[in-house]
């Protein structure tokens, strides 16, 4: 697993850490393939005037100042470039987590101390116990990154986030229509109808799952079956498609336990 070695600063604290990635990936990897022999496409690297296989030390990182001009940085220049605090995560602050839109969240990070583990302990504590998340910026992968570090479930997480500029405005503006309270009331009913406790393990990729099956039948040469697609039925109007959600919404009452029945005194 690959991971990140840098240090958390929290005022005059130096606390050294590991980042690791809290999410993995399950897609299920494709190669590209030539359609008629089913042989791997290799992808070489070659330009007009290389010779042929280049190897990785010959090649550098190149900007394009004007169409076909660039100037190159080699790693050592980009990494001579970062001060002390952008080889740290120096916390600038601390904010209400409320206060984060989550639209500015991306890749997670399991913090791990690699030294200093009571400052370590003391921070995550003290960050519990004030319910504050702690905002800084370091760089990671050649890319500054704005993040927020939190206390979650007895650990401490890194968040990276969007900078304001990375988010992009609605590009198509929504009508505004008039609707009624009772279309909104409707809308509530179903909502509240639906309303329970969220818990990740009741979900389930069950389209890569579809993916393996279809795969493991390709390869004992059995035909792939295209699944049932049901139309959606007709509704005449919102108020109908309404009405008929918050009945299909509604929940069964659950089953009352059986009382026993009262025994006769002897």
């Amino acid at each position: 697993m690959r991971s990140y070695k840098t240090a958390v600063e929290f005022g005059v604290v130096y606390i050294p850490i590991e980042l690791y990635l809290c999410v993995k990936s399950n897609d299920i990897g494709f190669n590209l393939l030539y359609k008629k022999n089913h042989q791997r496409i290799k992808y070489k690297k070659t330009c007009e005037d290389c010779p042929n296989n280049i190897k990785n030390e010959d090649i550098v990182k190149g900007y394009e100042y004007q169409k076909g001009k660039y100037v190159t940085l080699s790693q050592k220049e980009i990494d001579d470039l970062k001060s002390k605090k952008e080889k740290t995560i120096s916390i600038d602050k601390f904010v209400n987590l409320s206060e984060i839109d989550p639209i500015y969240f991306d890749k997670a990070y399991y913090i791990i101390p690699t030294s200093a583990e009571k400052a370590f302990l003391v921070l995550k504590k003290a960050m519990k116990q004030e319910n504050k998340v702690a905002i800084a910026k370091t760089v990671l992968s050649n890319t500054e990154k704005l993040v927020a570090i939190r206390e979650q479930n007895g650990n401490l997480v890194l968040y990276t986030l969007h900078f304001f500029d990375e988010v992009q405005k609605v590009s198509k503006e929504i009508k505004d229509i008039s609707v009624t309270k009772q279309e909104v009331d409707l809308a509530k009913q179903i909502i509240q109808n639906m309303t329970e406790h969220f818990d990740a393990k009741e979900y389930k990729d069950e389209f890569r799952q579809k993916l393996i099956t279809a795969i493991n039948k390709k390869i004992k040469g059995e035909q792939v079956r295209p699944s049932k697609i049901i139309a959606p039925k007709n509704v005449i109007n919102l108020m109908d498609a309404l009405k008929q959600s918050v009945v299909a919404s509604k929940k069964s009452p659950p089953k009352s336990a059986t009382k026993p029945k009262n025994k006769k005194s002897l």
